[in-house]
């Protein structure tokens, strides 16, 4: 899975709830209406709000001034979260286009002509005369920290020093990529026409999480311990979107926090890395409103979604 997203969203009428923990047992059922789902899928939302909201306005409007370097992003896409955390963590100048899913820029389409975020212009001149595109999370977030690595003017470097913990980490980049991304698709998409059920849905999901959790360093917070790196990026934006799985499924995540025991131990350190990415500056100021979420991914929690990645996991196959 490279990571990206296609813009084209759908209708929504999403209610607000309280914000929830996700770290608690709990068992929310969502009720949502369900209409024509021939009608839902040819459905545009033309309403959808372009704009960042809440304190990613903010950290948008603060690099709306002309830059060479530009990111072309949608606030509700985690693949573009993952980007933007890069840009933050390592102090580097950009400017942010926030980029309307149904009024592409004709620069922007110049660049990509699929029109996909993240999409990264880069300048080959250092002025914004001559650029290159980068798209794909993962490309974008590597190039960031190779091109912009000299720590006394960025910042640290994302991956550790030694070369095989820097390929260890790769390893578990590609685990979260290959297995908890799309199996974070495959529980939120999860509606009762599927032959899957959403208990088996969770149990899976959670057990991507489990698996990778056991391979973190016991001192924590981060997967490194003491040093926040790539693979805290790469998970960081759907740990945060967890919250609309408690929002939307019957039972929600149902983290069994209390249970004791082995499995025990790995909850609780997985609460211990949650609190900490939650906490993360570059993670708070690239988030929006959690209710723009809630509306934004109702058209996945009903499986109407026309995204690649929504198609995708629709079918079954591997996330482009």
């Amino acid at each position: 899975m490279t990571g990206h997203y296609e813009m084209h969203m759908g209708t929504y009428a999403g209610a607000m709830t309280p914000k929830s923990h996700i770290l608690l047992t709990r068992s929310h059922s969502a009720r949502f209406s369900f209409y024509s789902a021939v009608n839902k899928m040819a459905a545009v939302d033309t309403g959808l709000d372009a704009h960042a909201s809440g304190v990613a306005a903010k950290l948008v409007s603060a690099h709306a001034l002309e830059h060479p370097m530009k990111l072309y992003a949608g606030w509700f896409c985690p693949f573009v979260q993952r980007s933007w955390i890069v840009l933050e963590e390592k102090n580097i100048p950009y400017q942010y286009v926030e980029i309307n899913p149904y009024k592409k820029a004709a620069d922007f389409l110049a660049l990509n002509p699929r029109g996909l975020v993240p999409t990264l212009a880069v300048p080959m001149d250092g002025q914004s005369n001559v650029q290159k595109p980068l798209y794909e999370s993962t490309v974008i977030c590597e190039y960031l920290n190779e091109e912009f690595s000299e720590e006394s003017k960025y910042g640290p470097d994302l991956y550790p020093s030694s070369a095989y913990q820097r390929a260890r980490c790769r390893l578990w980049i590609d685990h979260i990529g290959t297995k908890i991304v799309p199996g974070f698709y495959k529980f939120i998409q999860h509606t009762p026409e599927k032959e899957y059920s959403i208990d088996q849905a969770r149990s899976d999901f959670l057990g991507h999480i489990q698996t990778l959790v056991k391979e973190m360093d016991d001192s924590g917070p981060w997967f490194l311990g003491d040093k926040f790196s790539m693979v805290d990026v790469m998970l960081a934006p759907w740990a945060k979107r967890l919250f609309l799985i408690d929002h939307y499924k019957p039972g929600g995540l149902s983290i069994p926090v209390d249970q004791g025991g082995e499995d025990g131990a790995v909850w609780n350190r997985w609460m211990h890395w949650y609190d900490a990415v939650s906490e993360r500056k570059s993670v708070k100021d690239t988030w929006s409103d959690e209710e723009d979420y809630i509306k934004a991914y109702q058209r996945y929690a009903e499986d109407t979604t026309q995204s690649q990645v929504g198609q995708a996991t629709r079918k079954g196959e591997k996330l482009p």
